[in-house]
């Protein structure tokens, strides 16, 4: 980047930094709420809604269609993370 474009783009630079910040927040929360764990315990929440009549069969297929897609791309760690096999 040369030195004129530098002045003229100086008065971005805070602008700039709140977009990287708020980019940073996004993917924080995204790894979060794609972590295992958080995934296992919305499937457990599914099945209980399903259960008490809260949602129907359908939406709970679809819902749960998706949550095990998460699961699977969050590294492959399904039903049996943290057990160690030999």
């Amino acid at each position: 980047m040369g030195v004129l474009s530098q002045v003229v783009l100086f008065p971005l630079a805070p602008v700039r930094g709140v977009v990287w910040i708020a980019e940073r927040v996004r993917d924080m929360a995204e790894e979060e709420m794609c972590h295992p764990s958080v995934l296992r315990a919305r499937l457990a929440a599914l099945n209980e809604a399903l259960e008490s009549g809260a949602i129907g069969p359908e939406e709970f297929d679809r819902e749960e269609d998706r949550l095990l897609d998460l699961l699977e791309r969050s590294g492959g760690r399904g039903a049996g993370a943290g057990v160690r096999t030999p």
